[in-house]
């Protein structure tokens, strides 16, 4: 009777191990990538059901489905932009939502704006709330930097082309908002004259912007 009594406590031991030890290894990940899903424990050979159990305990944040955070964890100012790049790899941060992350606005929109290729499935995202926009070619690939956020890496158009791009779509966002982000652009030393040209020439918008190019210099 003893000896099944001490089997019983050891093994109870080694599942409490187990389990404190697949809690720190999922903490550990959070703390390096800040959003992760359930097929990121799964690579470490931790049930993707575990991170469910620990958002039941109050120890995990789960700002959208299938994605969590530590609860703790203070967001950023772009956490919408790693909750979507998380389950949209391949799309870019564009038009208002890169002109917030590279401070060429004060506008904080409450949609993530996201351009994927013309011929990719739209991203079956209900929250945050996306407004897709489809690029093809060169207006897609152009000018894609990989930027470091909550540890996610998400897709942002540079400066250049972000105004390129609100110029392109000035039906959708206002000539008064791309007016605006160009002269931002080039005061805050953003972009060159150079870089603004070219980005201008991929969008097809040269002809469209070079009055408003040349009343800067």
């Amino acid at each position: 009777m003893v000896r099944c009594c001490r089997t019983i406590s050891i093994c109870l031991d080694n599942f409490l191990l187990m389990a404190a030890s697949k809690k720190e290894r999922i903490f550990e990940l959070l703390r390096t990538t800040g959003v992760v899903r359930p097929r990121d424990v799964e690579a470490l050979g931790i049930s993707g059901v575990y991170l469910n159990k620990l958002h039941g305990q109050g120890l995990l944040d789960r700002p959208s489905r299938g994605l969590y955070t530590l609860a703790d964890a203070e967001p950023s100012e772009h956490r919408s932009l790693a909750e979507v790049s998380k389950r949209a790899p391949r799309g870019v941060v564009c038009l208002l939502s890169a002109l917030r992350f590279h401070d060429l606005t004060t506008q904080s929109p409450f949609e993530v704006w996201l351009a994927i290729d013309e011929k990719a499935r739209r991203p079956n995202i209900k929250r945050p709330a996306l407004r897709v926009v489809r690029f093809s070619g060169r207006a897609f690939t152009f000018g894609v930097e990989v930027h470091d956020v909550e540890g996610v890496a998400v897709r942002v158009y540079t400066p250049a082309k972000t105004v390129a791009d609100c110029f392109k779509f000035r039906n959708k966002i206002g000539l008064d908002v791309a007016i605006e982000a160009l002269r931002d652009c080039w005061r805050e030393k953003k972009a060159t004259m150079d870089d603004l040209w070219e980005a201008a020439k991929v969008c097809r918008m040269s002809n469209v912007m070079r009055p408003y190019m040349e009343s800067l210099t």
